[in-house]
């Protein structure tokens, strides 16, 4: 596994594109999320200049996970968009808290993975800590997501500390929940598969 991280102007040609791509196969056509797309890839206006990818790939190139850091001293996902799950307290607005969003870990090019069991794989806790230390490094102290219930299972298995900011609601037919995660204590250095 290849982990790749950076803001639009610091990724490899092209990657961006390719990420795109890829969560349009995952959250579009597999998961069946309504969701914007430019052509055939799924982008909204919280894919800008300041936001963080971290992209994980085969050694040929293939993207099997994404993961997209947005600093909550600007629009967010949660702020504008799911408001409602933090049960009424404000948004958080801090340059030490960052947004996790659209993660996701799906192999499209092996026949034992799908959409559903991303939460409970080791590539997905080892990009979920990649994600975490990737924010670290940015200068987060503490995430912030807005998920699918299922993430709580893989946050659990990976002994990530974290705790929901808000009872779960469902939204447009999927159960989603609001999660704190405590970057300091996540911050282990992941064993890298082949």
């Amino acid at each position: 596994m290849v982990v790749i991280s950076g803001a639009p102007r610091t990724l490899p040609q092209g990657l961006f594109s390719k990420v795109a791509h890829y969560r349009h196969k995952v959250f579009i056509e597999q998961l069946g999320w309504q969701l914007p797309t430019l052509g055939e890839g799924e982008q909204d206006q919280f894919d800008r200049s300041d936001t963080v990818y971290v992209v994980a790939q085969d050694e040929d190139g293939h993207i099997f996970g994404c993961a997209r850091l947005l600093p909550t001293t600007r629009p967010y996902l949660l702020s504008e968009v799911f408001p409602q799950l933090l049960n009424g307290l404000p948004h958080p607005c801090s340059p030490d808290i960052w947004e996790l969003s659209r993660f996701a870990s799906v192999d499209f090019n092996s026949r034992m993975t799908s959409p559903l069991g991303q939460y409970s794989s080791s590539i997905a806790i080892q990009l979920l800590r990649e994600s975490i230390a990737c924010a670290a490094e940015h200068g987060a102290r503490r995430l912030i997501t807005v998920s699918p219930i299922g993430i709580e299972r893989l946050l659990r298995r990976a002994g990530i500390h974290a705790h929901r900011a808000g009872p779960p609601m469902v939204v447009d037919g999927h159960p989603i929940v609001a999660c704190w995660i405590e970057v300091a204590g996540n911050i282990v250095p992941a064993q890298l598969a082949p």
